[in-house]
């Protein structure tokens, strides 16, 4: 993608799901996949493998997984707020933009053990100001079952 092309709203969130599944590396080493990332919202999906154990009797969810997850999709859904109100800017100046983003604080509870065959984490706004946004996430397991959640605060302006 060039640079310097002038780029939507669409097009930019085409890129930020792009930048949070295939160039971050942590988020592929865990197997954490952009679900959704658009007008009706933000969700992650993680599927269950032993790399994930936090405890190995219970064989249940890392507690840092499940920080990990909800940082993730508010982090998203924080940004998700900045380009829906962006149209006609180009890469390169979003870049610098997407850059300077990122957790200034972040709270999480932990409701039950993290047991299932997949995590899928999600996230709505709170408040969303010209330079800060706050979000509350929710980890959900396949059966519905609520296993987490958080509040952050991220930067975005």
């Amino acid at each position: 993608m060039d640079p310097t092309t002038l780029l939507n709203s669409q097009e930019l969130g085409d890129f930020v799901a792009s930048v949070f599944r295939d160039q971050m590396p942590f988020n592929q080493l865990i197997g954490m996949q952009v679900s959704q990332f658009d007008g009706e919202g933000v969700e992650v999906r993680l599927p269950w493998h032993d790399g994930l154990m936090g405890n190995p009797v219970q064989k249940i969810l890392h507690g840092g997984v499940t920080a990990s997850m909800l940082d993730t999709v508010g982090g998203l859904m924080a940004i998700l707020q900045v380009v829906r109100d962006m149209n006609d800017i180009t890469l390169e100046a979003f870049q610098k933009k997407l850059g300077k983003m990122g957790t200034i604080d972040m709270r999480v509870d932990y409701l039950r053990p993290g047991k299932g065959k997949e995590f899928i984490a999600s996230a709505s706004v709170i408040r969303k100001g010209s330079r800060v946004a706050v979000c509350r996430m929710e980890l959900h397991n396949d059966k519905g079952e609520h296993i987490a959640f958080g509040t952050g605060t991220y930067m975005i302006g």
